[in-house]
């Protein structure tokens, strides 16, 4: 005759017991009320996560390729930008550093654009060289009206300009309409500096859905930039693209040593180091926070177990006189608890990558049933919601919910299996 074994841990009866204790009625002793409310809330708090981070780090993705495509990566300044030929000497050894992408000889100055309508606005106005511009490829790659044909051409670089979107509605312009600039520091005359002005033609019109950039830049030769500022052939700037921003302290030492005394090195995170500290600093806030309410939704766990530990008092003192030990009593009150946590972290899971997946077509719905736009670019730069599912943090996420909601039954698992049989039947 064979030998009979026991059952082991997380046997097929100990799994059948704690599912059918999470479908129980209230009437009969149940708790299943308590356990959808349980779900629920680990599902809604998942997802809120998962969705919030997501759409946070689109934020800092999407802000920091706009602000870093558009703006150099380091910039040189210095005495050596008076000088054409130093100037030229230098570029060419930035040129030949491995990792650096683009060299830019800049003109950027501020100025006030003038529609023909008298519209009234400031700017910024940026003088490059036309092979420079078409090599920015947030700029040649998003021009919504006209080209950058004719750009670069005629006298001094001609009087063709590109404006952002936002400045062109702002200015009540189009393409091949006339916008005049002006600009402060003009020639100085016995009556103090004359402004200077001068009428250029609207050669294209981009967009490059920052907000901040459309509604302030203007792009305009270097030589026409040069001339119209007053900086005969000195530049204000040279600007740096490299092809991988984070590489900037392998790469940095090297512009440094190429530029020479003369020159003056900053790069981009000096240059907006508040602005990435400040959304930093709200992300970590932000994960914080919704792990505590993660936290308060497991914890709705331990209510629903103490109720189902008091209610099956009896139930747990006859598994223990017919044999179930300590053990088993304890494993079949965590699944229970557990399964709740691992079906609603699973739902909060698929309903937080949903969302963040099809974000943009729930923000088209959204406006298209309210009437009013949700996501105003004049108000948050982007012209629709970013989200960008880091999977590292998705994982964490799912992980620690099912860690908090392991954790949350253990107590009254524990308290069940501890129970006294004579205890429990003495009053039945």
């Amino acid at each position: 005759m064979s030998e009979v074994r026991p059952a082991g841990a997380f046997s097929g009866w100990e799994c059948a017991i704690a599912g059918r204790y999470l479908r129980t009625k209230r009437k009969d002793g149940g708790v299943a009320l308590i356990s959808i409310i349980s779900f629920v809330g680990i599902t809604l708090a998942v997802a809120v996560l998962i969705i919030v981070m997501s759409v946070m780090n689109g934020f800092r993705t999407e802000l920091m390729g706009r602000i870093l495509g558009f703006n150099g990566h380091v910039y040189v300044g210095g005495p050596l930008l008076n000088d054409p030929n130093a100037r030229e000497a230098v570029a060419t050894k930035i040129r030949a550093i491995p990792g650096v992408s683009q060299v830019t000889p800049m003109v950027e100055a501020q100025g006030l654009a003038l529609g023909p309508n008298g519209a009234a606005t400031g700017s910024i106005v940026r003088g490059t060289a036309p092979g420079d511009l078409r090599r920015i490829n947030l700029i040649a790659n998003n021009i919504k009206q006209g080209s950058m044909f004719g750009f670069g051409q005629g006298e001094f670089g001609g009087n063709r300009i590109l404006i952002g979107d936002r400045l062109a509605a702002t200015l009540g312009v189009q393409v091949g309409d006339p916008v005049t600039l002006i600009s402060p520091s003009g020639e100085t005359t016995p009556f103090g500096a004359s402004p200077r002005r001068k009428t250029y033609t609207v050669g294209g019109i981009f967009s490059v859905g920052m907000s901040e950039f459309d509604q302030v830049y203007v792009y305009m030769p270097l030589q026409q930039a040069q001339l119209f500022f007053g900086r005969d052939q000195a530049v204000d700037v040279i600007e740096i693209m490299l092809n991988n921003p984070d590489g900037i302290d392998r790469i940095k030492p090297a512009i440094t040593a190429a530029t020479g005394p003369n020159g003056v090195v900053t790069d981009w995170r000096s240059k907006n180091q508040s602005f990435f500290n400040a959304l930093e600093v709200e992300r970590s806030t932000m994960r914080l926070i919704l792990l505590l309410i993660v936290a308060i939704a497991a914890a709705n766990i331990i209510s629903g177990l103490v109720m189902l530990v008091k209610n099956k008092g009896r139930d747990i003192a006859i598994l223990r006189t017919i044999g179930a030990g300590r053990g088993a009593i304890m494993r079949i009150f965590f699944m229970a608890g557990a399964a709740v946590g691992v079906a609603g972290t699973i739902a909060g899971f698929l309903v937080g990558v949903l969302f963040c997946t099809f974000i943009a077509q729930i923000q088209g719905f959204v406006e298209w049933i309210s009437g009013v736009s949700v996501f105003n670019a004049d108000v948050y730069f982007l012209a629709h919601i970013p989200a960008k599912l880091d999977w590292s943090e998705v994982v964490f996420i799912t992980l620690l919910s099912l860690s908090m909601s392991f954790i949350a039954t253990l107590p009254p698992a524990w308290r069940a299996s501890r129970l006294d049989p004579v205890e429990a039947l003495r009053y039945e």
